[in-house]
């Protein structure tokens, strides 16, 4: 049973907001095929995250994976920084 593959869900995005505390904003961007014209659209989702250690700055590249519900909002949680935003 502790061999068990995460089925978590997990997607990676830009923090555009870290305001908060112990919470990080998270614009994840995905490209959908337009229904009848065919033609790619990108679409932006945010994201509310759970940041416990509060490292995550504005700018940064982040994953996020799926989790119980924090608060009304946030059901999302901080896995890694993938990439630190220039200063």
């Amino acid at each position: 049973m502790s061999d068990q593959v995460s089925t978590k869900r997990t997607v990676n995005g830009r923090v555009i907001s870290a305001r908060t505390d112990k919470t990080v904003t998270v614009a994840v961007e995905r490209m959908e095929q337009h229904p009848l014209y065919g033609k790619y659209v990108r679409r932006t989702t945010k994201l509310r995250a759970h940041d416990e250690s509060n490292e995550c700055r504005e700018g940064d590249w982040v994953a996020v994976e799926e989790c119980r519900p924090y608060s009304k909002s946030k059901s999302w949680r901080l896995v890694k920084v993938l990439e630190k935003a220039a200063q």
